[in-house]
C-alpha cells in the first residue's frame, strides 16, 4: 500500500462532502421507505428501461474498447460497467412481478449480470497493474 502524498489530486474536502452526503442519505432513505406508495404507475416506463439498457450497453462497449486498447481510463469504464450491471440486476429483481417473472430475473442475474459485474470489478481492480505490465513488456 502506498503512502498518501500531500499533493493529492482530489482535495480533502471531497471526503467530507461525500461522507456527509452519505450520512444525509440515511434519514432520506428512511423517509422515502415509509412515505412512498407501495405501487406507482408511471409514463415512459419502457423509455426508462430501454434508455438504461442503452447506457449499460454503451458502458460495456467502452470497457471492451478500453481492454482492447490498454487504455488509461479502463479502470473507470470497468467500474461504471460494474455499477450499472449491479443496478440492472437489483431493479430487474425488485421490480419484477412474482412467480415466473421474478424467477427469470433472479436466473438472469445469477448467470449473466452478477458474474459479468464481478468480472468488470476484477478488471477495474487489476487494470492499472495489467496495463503497466503490458507496457513494460513492449
Amino acid at each position: 500500500m502506498q503512502a498518501r502524498s500531500h499533493s493529492s489530486v482530489v482535495p480533502r474536502w471531497a471526503a467530507l462532502l461525500l461522507g456527509g452526503t452519505a450520512l444525509v442519505l440515511v434519514p432520506w432513505t428512511l423517509y422515502l421507505s415509509y412515505s412512498l406508495p407501495a405501487r406507482h404507475v408511471t409514463d415512459h416506463w419502457s423509455l426508462a428501461w430501454s434508455g438504461f439498457d442503452v447506457g449499460l450497453a454503451t458502458s460495456l462497449v467502452v470497457t471492451a474498447l478500453g481492454v482492447a486498447r490498454d487504455a488509461p481510463w479502463l479502470e473507470a469504464a470497468a467500474a461504471v460497467s460494474t455499477a450499472l450491471l449491479l443496478t440492472d440486476a437489483w431493479f430487474d429483481i425488485v421490480l419484477s412481478h412474482g412467480g415466473g417473472e421474478r424467477l427469470e430475473a433472479v436466473a438472469l442475474a445469477a448467470v449473466a449480470e452478477l458474474p459479468l459485474a464481478v468480472f468488470c470489478l476484477w478488471i477495474a481492480l487489476n487494470a492499472e497493474r495489467a496495463v503497466r505490465t503490458l507496457s513494460a513488456n513492449r
